[in-house]
């Protein structure tokens, strides 16, 4: 009977350069089969949402991390157990292991072995009586070959590190007396008794932080989730009812329910006389602040402002919406607004260009990537539509509209937030007529729009009322002049203020 193969799944890199990603939920269990490319887990990274696809088909042997766990690039995440014949390559596969021992490399930095011929029948009866394959129990040098981006340094040492056991509370017992614990015996070649150890209570790191926040120690919450877990809920149930009260926090919770409280609803249980609330930078806001503190600090940012009477460009919309080829899309005026902005771009290329400092040039773009930003659930995002300048009105508003449903939905893919050339961000969507808008790294410019309004202006020597709009442009003043930066938000005023005159920058 030959043994199965243990493949370790590291954490790929799934954006440019980043480092960990949150693990938000687990599409599997222990024991579930699965197939290849299947979706096996949901993972926040600093940009987006993303589905993990199963590098391998075989059996979930053991999930490494939790849900909520922020997991660094290269670290193991998943083990299957795969069949030998499928884990090996073809030629190995036919032949079979030489000499009784391999040691194989798969994606992302897995290893998997199996047994030596000179292994004896007491080790791996020892292995499996503690509940360990006989692949566990011969060490296996591993070897490093990159299949996936980003999965992780090589590896110093052979096998996988001891783990020591987790000792769980009982119910109706607490948890700062845990229940002996038998010593693992390795083998005929253990001498001494393994000294037994608590390891420290299991949750997940934002649990930690609470915990640290609300000043609990965790050895004394008991765990009531899966395999002792202990939860957020658990960690609040103990704020409750310390100090001096008994009980379990089941029971806690209990009696939170019949006095109408929701506990897990709020972010944070406050203490007496606490006045704050703490939540960890991480996701989508740590990448947002990284960026907006790079962006203010190195590139001097210039903002200018314009008023137009955007009249005409909503009567055109009403028409668009009511002719039979433009009907049935989604169009605003932020879809026209993006249009004008891609025809000023021809007549001003400096806006769509770069800085770099490694190489002391300025590089301009013969492409548009027209970056929009979307305020999310997660967070600010801004992914950009590739060569929006190659699309027509129709495919701009489809686009569009696919962007915003993608990003509402937090399933922005990571390379739909890169490679922007210029972006757009709708303010006037929250009221908002003006802003500074800081530039998002490694472009020249941004265009705020503000809110469309009914105001008295000046139409034909009278006053009237129009509908007003006002543009704010943010540009990097050492790739933009004054004069670039004025041209372009003129330009896109004019198209806006009269939508015919894009016939002459065409």
């Amino acid at each position: 009977m030959s043994a199965t193969m243990i493949k370790e799944f590291r954490l790929p890199d799934l954006g440019e350069g980043l480092t960990e990603s949150e693990i938000l939920s687990w599409k599997v269990a222990v024991g579930d089969t699965v197939t290849l490319n299947q979706v096996i887990a949901e993972v926040e990274t600093a940009k987006a949402v993303v589905e993990l696809p199963s590098p391998f088909a075989g059996v979930i042997r053991e999930l490494h991390e939790q849900p909520g766990s922020v997991v660094a690039v290269g670290n193991p995440i998943v083990s299957f157990e795969v069949p030998d014949d499928a884990a090996l390559p073809p030629a190995a596969a036919a032949k079979g292991p030489a000499n009784g021992a391999a040691a194989t490399e798969g994606a992302a930095g897995t290893v998997t072995a199996v047994p030596e011929e000179g292994a004896t029948e007491d080790a791996v009866a020892a292995s499996a009586a503690r509940g360990q394959s006989a692949v566990d129990a011969v060490p296996a040098t591993p070897k490093r070959e990159p299949n996936l981006v980003g999965y992780g340094a090589v590896v110093e040492s052979s096998g996988r590190p001891a783990r020591r056991p987790r000792i769980f509370a009982p119910a109706g017992s607490s948890a700062a007396d845990p229940a002996p614990v038998t010593p693992r015996q390795a083998g005929p070649a253990a001498a001494k008794p393994v000294e037994s150890t608590v390891e420290r209570p299991r949750s997940t790191p934002p649990v930690r932080k609470l915990a640290r926040d609300l000043q609990v120690d965790l050895a004394q919450v008991a765990g009531t989730g899966p395999q002792g877990l202990i939860t957020r809920e658990d960690v609040q149930a103990f704020v409750h009812g310390a100090p001096g009260e008994t009980g379990t926090p089941a029971e806690h919770r209990a009696a939170e329910q019949q006095s109408g409280e929701q506990p897990g609803k709020q972010p944070v249980v406050q203490g007496a006389g606490e006045r704050e609330f703490r939540t960890p930078i991480k996701g989508v806001r740590k990448y947002t602040a990284a960026a907006m503190v790079e962006s203010a600090f190195t590139a001097p940012h210039v903002t200018e402002f314009l008023t137009v009477d955007v009249t005409p460009t909503m009567e055109l919309l009403g028409r668009l919406k009511a002719s039979r080829e433009y009907g049935a899309l989604r169009l605003t005026p932020l879809t026209l607004a993006a249009k004008a902005v891609l025809i000023a771009l021809r007549r001003n290329p400096s806006l769509n260009s770069r800085w770099d400092g490694a190489a002391q040039e300025i590089v301009t773009y013969n492409y548009v990537n027209l970056g929009i930003a979307a305020a999310t659930p997660r967070g600010l995002t801004v992914p950009n539509i590739k060569d929006a300048d190659r699309l027509s009105l129709a495919g701009l508003a489809e686009a569009l509209a696919a962007l915003t449903d993608t990003a509402r939905a937090g399933r922005t893919a990571p390379g739909e937030l890169s490679g922007g050339t210029l972006s757009i961000t709708n303010i006037g969507v929250f009221g908002i007529d003006a802003g500074t808008p800081i530039l998002n790294p490694g472009e020249a410019a941004i265009l705020a729009l503000g809110a469309v309004r009914t105001a008295p202006w000046e139409y034909r020597g009278e006053v009237a009322l129009r509908q007003v709009i006002t543009l704010s442009l943010s540009f990097d003043h050492r790739l933009v002049d004054g004069e670039q930066g004025s041209r372009f938000l003129a330009d896109v005023g004019a198209i806006l203020a009269e939508p015919g005159m894009a016939l002459t920058m065409v």
